[in-house]
Order: structure tokens, then C-alpha cells, then sequence
């Protein structure tokens, strides 16, 4: 029987949550369910220095925010519990003593003095100092000293770390799901520190026990932790345990120029790269894509395509549709260029395709937000604006003018629109207006355009003012639409309003 696939996303919070920890988190989501999975949260705390307030509730208040809920983790519960690393540190002394009784692992006394010393050395003369085979019987450790003065030091509680011995003259096969077959030599590895005298584990053990006692099937993580793969795989051989299959992504790369897309490049370059908006201790803020306007689908359809595709020329895919389709077998090696651009053409999709009601009650918010208290049916003034929007900010760039009048007009085209006779024909149209029974804008459209067809005035001189006065620049919808949503008094005001202008 084939082991029920579980998959963990194992973040640290020290700090908000990168856009490319969210992608792997999602590629671990879609896995777990196209394969009746479980999709697990884990905080790695161990390193209590870098912890920050508020990190691990950022993190699950942007999972929540992109519907790619955890079924087992901090808030969830599950059986495999606690799944915060800081309360499960009592669960790996007896794993560090395991390896040192098998042989696989032992203590060192070597001072942070000492081993920078040997650094220091090994640079003058042109090399790196790498703590393993070659070495380790010269320095301070209880592989070099005898059992008697081993004991003798831990019983004097003298510092001390548990360092992995790293196996000589071996060349260990690696398989990793994305990247395929390879081999490393195991003497160019060197012996890792797994456990502190503080009775803290260091990341590496602390991943091996807990994967393995959460009944992990498959680690999917980022590219960066590839180093670490030969390490990990040995932890498992020397633990007696069988390792799960791991897959490796590709590093999210800058949209322009080379090198790994940071936390800083998207202030420089005008993009999100969290999830949520995060504000430091400090009062620095840096934005979110929740509160710069993107709905949660495009976000994650956007960052399906960071270094994954399905093997056709398919772009949309909703969560559901991602699921089905999605296979580790179609994860690119290459490191995947960002491109927001492209983040806002799948926004641009998904705010289109929204329903209009749902569009009317975010947009409705959003005039709340600005102290507006629309006089016009907002449900009417949304599908007159909408294709031309990317986010609901964009609805009101677009119509602001629906919901207040006009404070100035547009320079160059007042200039071109108001003329000597303007205020004559404006006033002419006011007239129309108020004898206008049925305020339709076709019933508006069919009255004022046919007193311009009889008069043989250019539709110019009088629709080109006519919007000016309306709205204050030579944007929006037809102009009859809005005259008629505005309503005869708001129209009549704004058109005499623009004819006192030019008085």
C-alpha cells in the first residue's frame, strides 16, 4: 500500500512572508491535494534570536488570505503536534544521543576562538577551513580525546556542540524529483553541527526528526536548501529511517538583471513581494499584495506559472483547475523570472470575470474607505467602468467624477472645448434637460442629439464641453449614461457650474 502523501511548509518568523516562500507553499498545497494529501504548517523557531513578533500569525493570515488553508498546524491542531519547533525542543536530545551511540555523530569543545584561529590559518595559506575526515582527529572533540576525558568535560559542564560525521571516500547517490539523479563525493562535506549545550537542536536535526515524525512523504522545498540535500539523506541513513522524496524549486528571479528577486527589489521597482502588507518595529512599511488591490486568484495563478507550466498554451487556472493539473514532474530547473506586468494582466482577468454584485459591495467599501456617500446607484455606475480596470482603485480613477463634481477642467482641452458660444448651447441643452420627462440616457441621447441634427450644429461643439462641464476631462462612459445616472438636478447643477466658469 502506498503511504498517504503528506507535504509540510515549514517557514521561520523572522520576518513577513517572501512571495517565493508563499510559491512553495502553494506547489506543496496543489501536490497534497491532487493527491488526496494532507498539507501541513510547521514554525521552525528554533533560533528564538530571529524571532519576530507577529511573523507566525502573518503567515497564516496569508495562507488564509490565498484559500490555501493547512490541514494539520498551529492553529489547525492535528495529531502530529505541537508543530511549533520551540515547544517540540525536548524531542531531539534522545535523536543527537542515538547518533553519537551508533557512531554517526560526536561531541566538540572547540571554541568560537579557536576555530576562527584555524580559519584565519587555512586563508593565509589559500584555503577553507572545512570542519570533516581530514581534520577532525587534530581538533577538540571527543573523537581526538579519550572516553575517560570526553566524560570527564561534559560532567565539568563544559560547552560543547554534537557534530554529524560525515562519512569518508563514499559517493552518495541523490534523487530529487525536479533536478534528477546525482552523486556527491562525501569528502567535500563537512561534519555540521546538529545540537547545542543549550539543549537546542540546530535546523538540520530538528528537520530530519520532525519530517519524520509527522510522517512527511515528500519535502518540496526551494532551491536554496539543495546544499543541505546530502546532509539530510545521511541523517536518515544514520537514523535508521527511511527518507522521504524530495523536490527542489527554482529560485524566483529579479524581473530585470540577474540575481535572486529580494525584499527589497519590489519597493525599488514598484511591485509587492509579500503576500500581506508588513510594518516593521521600526515604522517602515512594505506593501502587500492584498492591500495594493490584487484578489487573492490572480496571485496564485500568477505565481503557479513561477517556475511550473502545464505543458500547453492554458493560462487561467483557477485553484481547483491548478490542482488537478499540476505535477512536480512539469517544475522547470531554471530559476523563474518575476514579471509584474504579467501579475497585473492575470489581475486585469480575474477582476473581470468577477461578479458584479461582489464588484459593487468591494467598490461600495472602498468609497466608504474615502469618506465618499455615493447619491448615485453605484450597482449601475461598476459595469460602465470595469473594463477598463485592473483593480477597484482603478473604478474610481475612472469615475471619481460619478460621486463628486468637478473642481477644475482640463486645461487643454477647456481650451479647446469652451468657445464664445458655448455657454449659449450649454444652456440650450439645459433647457432639453429639464423638459426631459423619462431620464433614460437614450430618451436624454435621442432629445439632445436631435436638437443638433435640426439646428446642423457640429456634434462636437456641443458634446465636447458637455462632457468637460460632466466630468472635468475628456474621459468616462457615454455621456448620456452619465447625465443620466447623475440625475437632471446633479446634471443641470454641473453644467451651469461650467457655464459660470467661462463667465
Amino acid at each position: 500500500m502506498t503511504p498517504k502523501v503528506r507535504v509540510r511548509f515549514a517557514p521561520s518568523p523572522t520576518g513577513p512572508l517572501h512571495i517565493g516562500g508563499v510559491r512553495t507553499a502553494l506547489f506543496n498545497y496543489l501536490f497534497a491535494k491532487k493527491h488526496n494529501g494532507d498539507f501541513i504548517l510547521r514554525i521552525e523557531d528554533t533560533d528564538q534570536t530571529r524571532y519576530v513578533e507577529g511573523a507566525e500569525e502573518y503567515i497564516i493570515e496569508a495562507l488564509n488570505w490565498l484559500n490555501i488553508p493547512t490541514d494539520e498546524g498551529p492553529v489547525a491542531g492535528g495529531e502530529h503536534g505541537p508543530y511549533r519547533q520551540s515547544e517540540r525542543k525536548d524531542l531531539y536530545r534522545k535523536y543527537a544521543d542515538q547518533l553519537i551511540e551508533s557512531g554517526n555523530a560526536y561531541y566538540a569543545f572547540d571554541t568560537a576562538e579557536a576555530l576562527d584561529a584555524q580559519r584565519k590559518e587555512h586563508e593565509s595559506n589559500g584555503k577553507t577551513f572545512i570542519y570533516n575526515w581530514h581534520n577532525r582527529l587534530k581538533l577538540d572533540n571527543s573523537l581526538a580525546l579519550s572516553e575517560a576525558e570526553t566524560k570527564a568535560r561534559l560532567d565539568a559542564g563544559q560547552d560543547y556542540v554534537i557534530r554529524f560525521k560525515s562519512p569518508q571516500d563514499e559517493t552518495l547517490p541523490l534523487t530529487d524529483i525536479v533536478r534528477g539523479n546525482m552523486k556527491i563525493d562525501t569528502n567535500v562535506l563537512d561534519d555540521k553541527v546538529l545540537f547545542k549545550s543549550d539543549g537546542m537542536p540546530t535546523y538540520h536535526l530538528a528537520n530530519i526528526v520532525d519530517d519524520h515524525l509527522m510522517q512527511i512523504s515528500h519535502v518540496i522545498r526551494g532551491e536554496e536548501w539543495l546544499p543541505s540535500l546530502a546532509l539530510h539523506v545521511l541523517l536518515y541513513r544514520a537514523l535508521g529511517w527511511e527518507a522521504p522524496q524530495f523536490a527542489h524549486l527554482p529560485l524566483l528571479m529579479k524581473p530585470v538583471g540577474k540575481g535572486k528577486l529580494s525584499k527589497r527589489d519590489g519597493d525599488k521597482m514598484g511591485f509587492p513581494v509579500f503576500p500581506l502588507q508588513w510594518k516593521t518595529a521600526d515604522g517602515d512599511i512594505f506593501s502587500g499584495y492584498r492591500e495594493d488591490g490584487y484578489l487573492p486568484e490572480a496571485v496564485v495563478n500568477m505565481l503557479a506559472f513561477l517556475g511550473w507550466n502545464p505543458g500547453t498554451e492554458q493560462e487561467i487556472f483557477s485553484l481547483e483547475a491548478l490542482v488537478e493539473t499540476f505535477e512536480l514532474g512539469r517544475v522547470n530547473k531554471a530559476g523563474a523570472k518575476f514579471d509584474p506586468e504579467k501579475t497585473k494582466w492575470f489581475q486585469n482577468h480575474y477582476l473581470q470575470q468577477m461578479d458584479e454584485g461582489v464588484l459593487t459591495a468591494q467598490f461600495n467599501k472602498f468609497l466608504e474607505n474615502k469618506g465618499m456617500r455615493p447619491t448615485v446607484n453605484v450597482s449601475v455606475v461598476v459595469p460602465l467602468l470595469k473594463e477598463r480596470a485592473t483593480f477597484i482603485s482603478d473604478l474610481w480613477e475612472q469615475g471619481s467624477f460619478f460621486f463628486e463634481a468637478p473642481k477644475s477642467y482640463d486645461e487643454k482641452a477647456a481650451k479647446k472645448a469652451f468657445k464664445e458660444e458655448t455657454p449659449q448651447i450649454l444652456n440650450k441643452v439645459v433647457g432639453l434637460l429639464h423638459g426631459t420627462e423619462d431620464f433614460t440616457a437614450s430618451n436624454i441621447s435621442e432629445n439632445v442629439k436631435g436638437w443638433i441634427t435640426t439646428n446642423e450644429i457640429g456634434f462636437g461643439k456641443v458634446m465636447m464641453p458637455l462632457r468637460l462641464a460632466l466630468v472635468g476631462e475628456m474621459k468616462g462612459p457615454d455621456v448620456f449614461e452619465i447625465i443620466s445616472i447623475l440625475g437632471k438636478e446633479e446634471s443641470v447643477r454641473r453644467i451651469e457650474a461650467a457655464v459660470g466658469y467661462m463667465k
